[in-house]
C-alpha cells in the first residue's frame, strides 16, 4: 500500500529510524535535527510523535532546552532489543513456558552463552561478544 507514491513502512520502522538516528548523535538531540537527518519529506510533527512514543516506552529520555526539548536513547542498539524482549515477556502469562520455548530454541553456540551469562556473579562484566562465546 501507498501513502502519495511512496510505499507504507513497516510497523514500527520509523521508532527504528528515529532511534539509529539519535544514536548517531554526538549528544542529545533536537527532533529537527532528526527529521532534518532522515529527510524524505518526514513531517516535523511525525518526529516529535515518535519521539514522544519512543519516552512512555523508556527507550528514550528528554530534557528541556530552551523552549524546545532535547532527546537521548536510554541504551544502545542491545540494550533496546534487550528492553523490546522483556515487554514481550511482561506481555506473556505463563512465563516459564516463553523463557523455555525460547532456551530450547537457541542454536548451541548461543544457549552456552546464555548458560555462562547466568552464571556469572553479579560484580563481573556482562559485555560479551559472539566471538568470545565461541572460544
Amino acid at each position: 500500500m501507498t501513502d502519495g507514491g511512496r510505499p507504507r513502512r513497516g510497523q514500527g520502522e520509523l521508532e527504528t529510524q528515529v532511534l539509529s538516528t539519535l544514536r548517531e548523535a554526538d549528544g542529545p538531540a533536537t527532533a529537527g535535527w532528526v527529521q532534518e537527518r532522515l529527510g524524505a519529506g518526514l513531517a516535523y510533527t511525525t518526529v516529535i510523535t515518535i519521539l514522544t512514543r519512543l519516552l512512555a516506552k523508556g527507550v528514550v529520555t528528554r530534557e528541556r532546552s530552551g523552549r524546545s526539548f532535547v532527546w537521548t536513547p536510554v541504551a544502545d542498539e542491545a540494550g533496546l532489543a534487550a528492553h523490546r524482549m522483556r515487554r514481550l515477556l511482561d506481555g506473556e502469562s505463563d512465563r516459564e513456558a516463553v523463557l523455555a520455548s525460547f532456551v530450547t530454541s537457541l542454536n548451541a553456540d548461543d544457549e552456552k552463552l546464555l548458560r555462562e551469562l547466568l552464571g556469572r556473579t553479579g560484580d563481573e562484566p556482562a559485555a560479551r561478544t559472539r566471538d568470545d562465546a565461541q572460544d
